[in-house]
């Protein structure tokens, strides 16, 4: 169910909103944060063209979006990290929160990432665990599953051998089918809590040649790619009224400073 939209011209409806999200912190800046929860793939999205890079640019002086990648991990160590960032009992807990795992977890069993592998029901508990953890730091936080993106095997063997030459593996240590399974699961997951979610797997694979087009070694994304992330969890926020346009700026426009008496316009910002 879509939420309430809230009335963005009432100041003191914007105020109370601000506090009520948890969103006043340390030293009375009331600027909401957007967390990247993530593997390599969100770790990655503060380089040049990357989605989180993107989502910072549109959300800037409204919100702060803050990158929480790690690169290598799976859902199973993930889990250890949680109380780290999102710890229970926080004034500031964040307004938003994309859960972006799977590719690593959807490593083959005998391959050479098998120390990265989950089975797929343990993917999906781990995942569970982390929305019910967010829901408890705050229920009114946006929760926001995105599930693993397609994999090239043609593409992850090119990198290898680039990489490791002749020595580079021989069977594929992910597939497209094997991780397509764990992006059912998350869809599933999402259905059943009642959270958006983003289905890369299924978006990517819309678009002819997506294999070079959207992956830049068969896993990882290319600017194209990156492009699709922050265009998918975009149209989420926007459709859960977490628009950059109607939030408010954390402090004055410029063009709201009196430049004969500037401080006229610090004094009617809401505290």
């Amino acid at each position: 169910t879509k939420p309430a939209r809230p009335d963005p011209g009432s100041k003191s409806t914007s105020c109370s909103r601000r506090v009520s999200t948890g969103e006043t912190r340390d030293g009375g800046e009331m600027r909401p944060q957007i967390v990247l929860f993530g593997d390599s793939i969100t770790a990655q999205s503060f380089k040049s063209g990357g989605w989180g890079s993107a989502l910072a640019d549109a959300y800037s002086r409204k919100a702060d979006v803050v990158v929480r990648g790690y690169g290598g991990y799976n859902t199973r160590w993930a889990l250890f990290l949680l109380h780290h960032i999102f710890p229970l009992g926080s004034s500031a807990s964040p307004v938003a929160t994309t859960i972006f795992f799977g590719a690593n977890d959807a490593a083959l069993k005998g391959r050479t990432s098998d120390r990265q592998h989950v089975p797929v029901e343990e993917y999906k508990d781990n995942m569970r665990k982390m929305v019910l953890h967010l829901k408890k730091c705050s229920p009114t936080m946006l929760i926001v599953l995105v599930t693993p993106p397609p994999v090239d095997e043609a593409g992850r063997q090119s990198y290898a051998e680039s990489i490791y030459g002749d020595k580079a593996m021989k069977e594929p240590e992910r597939t497209n089918e094997a991780t397509g399974v764990y992006a059912q699961h998350c869809v599933a997951l999402a259905e059943e809590l009642g959270l958006p979610c983003v289905n890369l797997w299924s978006k990517m694979q819309e678009s002819d040649d997506w294999q070079k087009k959207y992956l830049s070694d068969g896993l990882h994304l290319t600017p194209e790619g990156n492009g699709v992330v922050f265009e998918q969890v975009s149209r989420v926020f926007r459709e859960a009224w977490l628009t950059p346009e109607e939030m408010p700026f954390d402090f004055p426009h410029h063009s709201q400073i009196d430049g004969q008496n500037p401080s006229k316009a610090f004094q009617d910002r809401c505290l």
